[in-house]
C-alpha cells in the first residue's frame, strides 16, 4: 500500500467508524494531518481522492464535509467505469443486469404505487411516440427502467442498476434495433413489465424483465460473435451460431483438409452395378 492509500484509509475509517458522521466537517488541513501523523501534502491528495469518490466534498469558503453518503453518490463511479467497458466484459455487464434487474422489477411488483406506475406507463408511451428519434428512445427507455427499480424503494438497488445500464450500450442496441426494424418488439416487452406491474404479479414481472433483458443479452453476444440482424431473436448469419450445414458436394467433415471428396459414380458405373 502506498502513503497516500494509507492516508486514504485512515481517513475513511473514521468515515465508516462514525468519528466524522455525514454532514460533519473536516478539521483545517493541518489539524487533520496533525491529528492522524500525516504530511499535510499526504493529507491534501487523500482528501481529494475522497473529494472525487463522493466521500467528501469542499465548500469553497467553508471547508471540507463528509457527503451524505447515499448510494445515489457513492455509486455514482460505477456508470463512469463501465462507460469505458469494451468486448466481453460487456457481456460480464449484461450477466450482471441479468441476475438483478428481474429480481428488483418482481420485487418492484409488490411495491409501485399508482403514482409510480402512472410515471413507467409514461415512459412506456413517450417510446411509442419516439418511433425512430434514437435519442429519445434511449432516454426514455432509461427513464423506464429507472422507474420500475425505484418503485421498489431501495435506493442501493437503483444506484446499483441505473449505474450498470450504460449510455453508450443502450444506445448501441437501440440504433441495432431500429435499423433492424425490432423495435415494435423490444417496446411489447416493456409493455408486458408494465401489465405485470399493473397487476401485482411478482412472478410475472420477473418473468417479463428476464426476457426482455435476456434479448439484450443474445443481441449483444452475436453482435459480438460477428455480422448479424438487429433482431435479438433472428441473426442475419447463422454462421456466427453455428457451422453451416454441409452441401450434397461438400467433403464429409471428417476427412482431412487435403483428402478429396468422392466422386459421385460414372452413369456406366451405376448401369453395371448388380441389382439387388
Amino acid at each position: 500500500m502506498s502513503l497516500t492509500d494509507g492516508a486514504i484509509a485512515r481517513i475513511r475509517e473514521l468515515v465508516r467508524s462514525g468519528a466524522l458522521p455525514p454532514g460533519a466537517k473536516l478539521p483545517p488541513e493541518q489539524r487533520l494531518a496533525a491529528e492522524l501523523g500525516l504530511s499535510r501534502n499526504l493529507t491534501r491528495e487523500a482528501v481529494k481522492a475522497l473529494v472525487a469518490s463522493r466521500v467528501l466534498e469542499i465548500r469553497r469558503g467553508d471547508g471540507t464535509y463528509v457527503t451524505s453518503l447515499e448510494p445515489r453518490l457513492l455509486l455514482e463511479g460505477i456508470g463512469e467505469a463501465v462507460e469505458l467497458l469494451r468486448g466481453e466484459t460487456l457481456l460480464e455487464l449484461t450477466e450482471v443486469r441479468r441476475l438483478l434487474e428481474p429480481a428488483a422489477t418482481g420485487l418492484a411488483a409488490g411495491r409501485v404505487s399508482p403514482a409510480q406506475l402512472a410515471a413507467v406507463r409514461r415512459h412506456l408511451a413517450a417510446m411509442r411516440a419516439a418511433s425512430d428519434d434514437i435519442e429519445a428512445l434511449i432516454e426514455h427507455d432509461a427513464a423506464f427502467h429507472r422507474a420500475v427499480v425505484a418503485a421498489t424503494g431501495n435506493q442501493t438497488l437503483s444506484s446499483l442498476l441505473d449505474g450498470i445500464a450504460g449510455r453508450t450500450l443502450r444506445a448501441r442496441v437501440w440504433r441495432g434495433l431500429v435499423d433492424g426494424g425490432a423495435a415494435d418488439r423490444a417496446l411489447a416487452e416493456h409493455q408486458a413489465i408494465v401489465d405485470a406491474l399493473a397487476d401485482g404479479d411478482a412472478v410475472l414481472a420477473e418473468a417479463a424483465a428476464l426476457v426482455h433483458v435476456s434479448s439484450t443479452e443474445r443481441w449483444l453476444r452475436r453482435q459480438l460473435a460477428g455480422p448479424v440482424s438487429s433482431d435479438p431473436d433472428h441473426p442475419s448469419d447463422a454462421s456466427d451460431l453455428e457451422e453451416p450445414c454441409a452441401s450434397p458436394t461438400s467433403p464429409p467433415s471428417s476427412l482431412p483438409k487435403d483428402t478429396p471428396a468422392p466422386r459421385p459414380a460414372s452413369p456406366r458405373a451405376r448401369h453395371s452395378a448388380p441389382r439387388g
